[in-house]
């Protein structure tokens, strides 16, 4: 039986378009080409006042991040590096996260999550994507057999967010497939089980 499932998408840098957004936006369009429905949260949206749990997420943007968290049966998680690590905007909506440690699914639980870090060079997009991998076992979620580690000094995309090389078109189409498809089969085996209560 087909099950529609609902694939997030998370970064990006504060410039709109970056490189980071354009990777996560096909991730998300082969996501939706599988069937599912998907939302991206990037850039701007991203912009908040640095996380303190003593005062929780009171912004708006933090609001529709944490929202959309919640909702998701899947998430693609996309960081330019900065200095061989996750960039402080995306660092902070992760952070944000912790708002969702009383959930019925608690932060990234029962979740897979596509990791993709990008870099002009391969050390950082490699330790970045290590570190994205390492926040989303720490929040709970499943990471993806496959991330994409991207090195724009020998991978670009055009003007109009078209993956110029075809070798890291299919890593970021094979990241859709695997969490969708997880996605898909999580939500199809809880519905069993709650058939069978």
């Amino acid at each position: 039986m087909y099950e529609t499932v609902n694939v997030v998408g998370v970064g990006g840098s504060s410039r709109p378009g970056s490189t980071a957004e354009q990777a996560l936006r096909v991730v998300l369009d082969a996501a939706q080409q599988r069937g599912a429905s998907v939302q991206l949260i990037a850039g701007p949206a991203l912009a908040m006042p640095l996380y303190d749990p003593r005062n929780g997420a009171l912004t708006p943007q933090a609001r529709r991040l944490l929202t959309a968290i919640a909702a998701a049966d899947g998430l693609v998680i996309a960081s330019p590096a900065y200095h061989g690590g996750i960039s402080g905007l995306v660092k902070n909506a992760l952070d944000h996260v912790e708002e969702l440690r009383e959930d019925t699914r608690p932060y990234f639980s029962e979740r897979p999550v596509g990791c993709v870090a990008v870099a002009q060079g391969w050390q950082g997009a490699v330790s970045t994507l290590a570190a994205l991998r390492d926040v989303t076992h720490a929040l709970r979620g499943w990471p993806t057999p496959l991330g994409a580690a991207i090195n724009t000094t020998t991978s670009r995309f055009s003007p109009a967010g078209d993956c110029k090389d075809a070798h890291v078109q299919r890593q970021l189409e094979d990241i859709a497939a695997q969490v969708v498809d997880f996605a898909t089969m999580r939500a199809l085996a809880a519905r069993t089980q709650s058939a069978r209560r």
